[in-house]
């Protein structure tokens, strides 16, 4: 197991930065997560990592060494990649075991490492197959298992799930999160499906358009968002936004509505937001703490949506429509008789709210 560390690095192609100024600290046995939109720069920043990419500024340090001149086989990482990338002329087990016959590793050695790798991934009955004979996930776990023999310092991940349904990248997903369990390894993992990089993280690293937006664990970027970015990336479906103003109110503050009505600002949120009082803001709220199974409460409000139209889910129901001059997206129970043309009472959960500057779009905290 490994520390890794980047320290401002810096990656252009062509004299445009696609990676600018990156600096991150990745703990021993620590499983962090790059997420974010296609072209934010996160597959770039594994390949650097990994040694496939050279860094155009910078240092990148593995287990404390420097390894920005080293070349990716002495590393001491292994890759998982999204398209597998497995010798289609041979069994799985020769794939698994490539690598450590490449560097010369007695034959009963690579015997054992493989059957070790087999049993913890459970395709002991799969080896003697070729990758043509296997299915989406049986050759991912296959790759994965490529990389366990080699007992690496640090395992990278580059959207290893992509090519799977969705059924089978949930369980793979859970198959990954029991891996690192088991293993320890210090893994770094990239992908742009916030659902993953929640469930899997220790810590998520947020990436938009080359440079870190936030790093958090889950809960804090979920629940804290430092910017508008971070707070409609992460959640599903995404933080509603809704033009506002901040007025102050006698001793308290409220937030009006852009074409609807004004709601209290929770007394604990007061100190922080007074400073804004009088300024065009935007309200941001989840759509599950804008629904109609919150019950009132003292940091609560009402209001009323002019539903448009109506996803049953099951154990939801995700229900489109206005709330004065705003489109929003509000999660209803799953036995909510909500039709498309309906005047809906809702219950906001304002403890849950974020008010946001639109000039910097940076969270107020």
């Amino acid at each position: 197991m490994a520390t890794v560390s980047l320290r401002n690095v810096r990656k252009a192609f062509e004299g445009r930065d696609v990676v600018s100024g990156l600096s991150l600290e990745v703990d021993d046995g620590e499983f962090l997560v790059l997420v974010g939109p296609s072209g934010c720069g996160k597959s770039t920043t594994l390949r650097m990592i990994a040694g496939l990419e050279d860094a155009t500024a910078g240092e990148i340090w593995i287990g404390g060494r420097r390894v920005d001149d080293v070349q990716p086989k002495d590393r001491d990482i292994a890759m998982v990649f999204q398209s597998y990338a497995l010798y289609p002329h041979m069994s799985a087990f020769d794939n698994i075991a490539f690598g450590l016959r490449m560097r010369g590793h007695p034959r009963d050695d690579v015997r054992r490492a493989v059957e070790r790798a087999a049993a913890v991934l459970g395709i002991e009955e799969l080896l003697d197959r070729r990758p043509a004979q296997l299915s989406g996930g049986q050759r991912q776990r296959v790759a994965m298992g490529r990389a366990i023999v080699r007992n690496p310092k640090v395992f990278l991940f580059d959207e290893p799930l992509s090519n799977l349904d969705a059924k089978l990248r949930v369980q793979m997903r859970t198959e990954i999160k029991r891996l690192h369990h088991r293993l320890g390894t210090t893994a770094i993992y990239v992908t742009h499906d916030q659902v993953e990089a929640m469930t899997l993280a220790s810590r998520i690293v947020v990436m938009n358009a080359g440079r870190i937006e936030q790093i958090g664990t889950p809960a804090e970027v979920y629940a804290s968002p430092a910017t508008k970015f971070v707070a409609g990336f992460i959640g599903s479906p995404a933080m509603n936004f809704i033009p506002c103003e901040l007025a102050a109110n006698g001793a308290g503050l409220s937030v009006r509505l852009e074409g609807g009505a004004a709601v209290p600002v929770p007394a604990a949120r007061e100190p922080a937001y007074r400073p804004h009082a009088g300024r065009r803001l935007l309200l941001g709220l989840r759509p599950e703490h804008l629904s109609d199974r919150l019950p009132d409460g003292p940091d609560t409000a009402e209001l009323e949506l002019a539903v448009d139209l109506v996803e049953p889910q099951g154990v939801d129901t995700m229900a489109l429509g206005r709330l004065g001059a705003t489109e929003v997206c509000v999660r209803l129970a799953g036995t909510s008789a909500a039709r498309a043309g309906d005047r809906l009472r809702l219950v906001a959960d304002l403890s849950r709210m974020h008010l946001i500057d639109p000039s910097s779009e940076r969270v107020i905290r």
